[in-house]
């Protein structure tokens, strides 16, 4: 079964809507795509509907990717197979979309002060019915001239220490993997060869992850080079982590695509093993 369990429709930072990325996720062969936005699940009920009308079967895992702090570090973890209609999983969404917003006039204000006064309506209309992300300013600081290219944007401005920095105000690991269990879900560390730490450090974290209740990490990424995979599937083995892998696509591109390099080493057990919706009970995958 070819899945993909990391990709993302511009109700966050994607550029595609949740009908353009499912029929990519046709044309890409996929079998299974969890939809994992950035603190948010609209997209969820739209691209549900949208694959409700295609005649070639794709089981859709409703997802989300949660913004964590840790040790002054953004953490994101993953939560798929979520109930996405749990109330109380909903009240708790409001609260990071209320951050999220929060940051985002802060990280206006201190633009506004560098001279880039004319970015933050651009980056609204970009978010569109999405939350507006560090990802939406960059884009239209580009576009406008302001920087040339989207990193630049995050090493002159955007950035930690930069001239627009804005820390945010997330929740903890430990409440995010208790709202993703509690919503009936799989708690997952996102890309965790991604993030700037040290071995000593990227160990710690995975420890503390585990700790905390945590389901399971993501060892497959497009991006990620050979040895670094080999060292995630060794890190899952290690502290009995579920096994996961993810695209994180975000808009069509020459170096990332749905679906594509997410082989999981046939020693760990994938996060999916105990999904209904996905094996049967001969633990063999097939769709529902």
């Amino acid at each position: 079964m070819k899945i993909d369990l990391h990709c993302h429709t511009y109700y966050s930072d994607g550029q595609l809507s949740p009908e353009e990325l499912i029929l990519r996720a046709h044309n890409m062969q996929l079998d299974a795509l969890a939809i994992t936005d950035h603190d948010t699940v609209a997209a969820l009920d739209e691209a549900m509907a949208f694959q409700a009308q295609q005649k070639r079967a794709l089981k859709i895992i409703p997802g989300i990717e949660l913004s964590t702090g840790w040790h002054g570090f953004d953490i994101h973890i993953l939560g798929l197979n979520i109930d996405r209609e749990d109330s109380v999983f909903q009240q708790r969404l409001e609260q990071q979309a209320a951050a999220r917003q929060e940051r985002a006039l802060a990280i206006a204000e201190k633009l506004a002060k560098c001279g880039l006064d004319d970015v933050y309506d651009a980056a609204c209309r970009y978010a569109g019915k999405g939350q507006i992300t560090r990802a939406h300013f960059a884009r239209v600081m580009v576009e406008k001239g302001h920087v040339h290219n989207f990193d630049a944007a995050f090493k002159k401005y955007l950035g930690k220490g930069k001239r627009a920095h804005v820390s945010p105000r997330w929740i903890s690991i430990d409440e995010a993997i208790q709202w993703i269990q509690e919503a009936g879900g799989s708690a997952v560390l996102a890309h965790p060869g991604h993030y700037d730490l040290s071995g000593k450090w990227l160990r710690r974290l995975i420890v503390y992850f585990k700790q905390a209740g945590g389901d399971g990490m993501e060892v497959c990424h497009p991006h990620l080079p050979p040895d670094r995979q080999r060292q995630m599937a060794t890190y899952a083995q290690e502290y009995q982590l579920l096994a996961s892998a993810g695209s994180d696509f975000h808009a069509p591109g020459r170096w990332t695509e749905l679906g594509r390099h997410l082989n999981i080493p046939a020693h760990l057990t994938p996060v999916w093993h105990n999904w209904s919706s996905i094996t049967n009970d001969n633990n063999k995958e097939v769709l529902s």
